[in-house]
């Protein structure tokens, strides 16, 4: 299955990138991480690719610092 364009929901993205729901906030605002869709009049989601993209680059820089 390819999952390039699923779309996750606030809880699961705190747990794969092990931060709270006010940090996740805090980056967006900071423009550090993906930006949310829009989903309906008080629902978001994050693209995966992009929070996977997102983890991948952090990971990356803890391997060269």
């Amino acid at each position: 299955m390819d999952n390039v364009n699923r779309i996750i929901r606030l809880p699961e993205v705190c747990g794969r990138v092990s931060l709270s729901r006010s940090t996740i906030w805090a980056f967006c605002r900071a423009g550090t991480f993906p930006k949310p869709i829009k989903l309906g009049a008080r629902a978001v989601g994050w693209n995966e690719a992009a929070v996977t993209a997102w983890i991948e680059a952090r990971t990356t820089d803890q391997g060269s610092a």
